[in-house]
């Protein structure tokens, strides 16, 4: 069973995704050994995962948020085909077994009917679909997220883990590549969407670098918003068992308060402007269905300039990010 100490160790992990398990350890209240027994527990166990990402801005690349109607016979096959899609992330099953919800990465200048007739399976047994472009995601990744339903960390622990320190001026070293990612840094990042957390010595191994050529080019990647980190979990082994999508649709001039609104509640790990009919999507994650509608009726109902709303429930969670959700436990797709 996962206690306040998980808790605090995954939000400190969502503030810096790198940090030293000796200054989390020290911002938690906590042994550098303990919290690096917990994290290696938590990982172990399926139960989270810390990923380096690519930025898709950065590879001139953008993102759909695509829902599919499926038969519900037919809605699992297609959804596990979709998952294990590099470009595909963040999928479930929803609405009883008959929706699909993913993300798909494609180049900038790719049409909608382009992405759709490349990417998505022909099958006869999807009923409908829609694909929306995400326009503006008010959580960016690895700075902000769901940290196991409540704040864990308070304001000054979480200020002295995303506090800038100064940085040793490092050894001099062969040039690097410019700041954008090239072809070369494709090892690192296979690396790190292995495990985020690796360290420069493991990173030197994948890439044929010196550490301290590792170490600069992270900071150059990080620096350029090419690299950022996510934190994959899986909130109902911490016990938060409801999951559902929200399709808002909101006043114009307050969209963007409203999306920053929404991504400030605990209860939201993720919070888009999207195009289409629905220009607001906002995932929550609940204790269970009371939980839910208490939410509802509550904190999303003080939310003014909402003209409307669609929920999907989640049923079976197939991807986070890069990571397949495998007989309840979060994996590598590699070893699926």
């Amino acid at each position: 069973m996962y206690d306040d100490l998980d808790r605090r160790i995954i939000h400190g992990l969502y503030c810096a995704p790198r940090v030293s398990f000796r200054r989390l350890g020290e911002v938690v209240g906590a042994s550098e050994q303990t919290v690096a027994r917990r994290y290696n527990a938590l990982r172990r166990d399926g139960v989270m995962r810390v990923v380096g990402l690519s930025n898709p801005v950065s590879q001139g690349q953008v993102e759909w948020i695509t829902r599919l109607r499926c038969r519900p016979d037919a809605a699992g096959p297609v959804a596990d085909s979709l998952a294990r899609r590099p470009e595909v992330g963040y999928a479930s099953v929803a609405s009883g077994g008959s929706e699909i919800i993913c993300t798909i990465r494609s180049a900038a200048d790719t049409g909608r009917d382009d992405v759709l007739l490349r990417q998505l399976p022909k099958a006869a047994s999807i009923l409908d679909m829609s694909v929306d472009l995400l326009l503006h995601q008010f959580s960016p990744p690895g700075t902000a997220g769901w940290a196991g339903g409540r704040r864990a960390l308070t304001d000054e622990q979480v200020g002295q883990l995303t506090a800038r320190r100064p940085v040793p001026v490092p050894v001099p070293v062969p040039p690097v590549p410019t700041p954008a990612s090239t072809d070369a840094d494709r090892p690192l990042f296979e690396a790190l969407a292995e495990d985020g957390r690796a360290s420069h010595t493991r990173l030197a191994q994948a890439t044929g670098w010196s550490a301290t050529r590792v170490a600069r080019r992270l900071e150059t990647l990080e620096a350029a918003g090419s690299l950022t980190y996510g934190i994959d979990i899986l909130a109902e082994r911490l016990g938060y068992d409801l999951n559902a999508v929200l399709w808002l649709q909101v006043d114009l001039p307050g969209l963007h308060r409203i999306g920053e609104e929404l991504a400030r509640h605990e209860e939201c790990p993720f919070v888009a402007a999207t195009s289409g009919r629905h220009n607001l999507m906002a995932v929550v994650i609940c204790e269970d269905t009371p939980a839910f509608y208490r939410y509802l009726g509550s904190r999303l109902a003080g939310v003014e300039g909402i003209r409307g709303y669609e929920i999907s429930i989640r049923a079976r969670r197939l991807k986070q990010s890069v990571s397949l959700v495998h007989h309840g436990r979060l994996i590598h797709p590699a070893l699926a």
